[in-house]
């Protein structure tokens, strides 16, 4: 499983409209046969900041999420209500192991 932390930070008058196009993304992409799991959260101290968790079941399936209409129109929705470049980490997983991501 391939874990990947993605950190956002938006615009402060964008915060509805990125939360808005964010989850209508994850909904779409939980359907993909490679995502285990697309978690989006979003800071309590600092509503401008986001992170999504994305748990991969291949190393091909981030490739192929990229390629998907949900994600390119979230990519294209999104992009001007960044207030900087989104960041990511990647991360193995380390447990729960793979059967454990259902």
């Amino acid at each position: 499983m391939l874990v990947v932390h993605v950190f956002i930070r938006v615009k402060p008058k964008a915060v509805d409209a990125f939360r808005a196009a964010t989850v209508e993304n994850a909904r779409n992409s939980i359907q993909e046969p490679g995502i285990a799991r697309f978690d989006f959260v979003q800071q309590k101290d600092d509503p401008t900041r986001f992170v999504l968790v994305e748990a991969y079941r291949t190393a091909d399936a981030p490739a192929a999420h990229r390629e998907t209409a949900h994600y390119l129109r979230w990519r294209d929705t999104v992009a001007d209500m960044m207030a900087e470049p989104r960041s990511s980490i990647w991360y193995e997983s380390v447990f729960p192991e793979e059967a454990g991501w259902g």
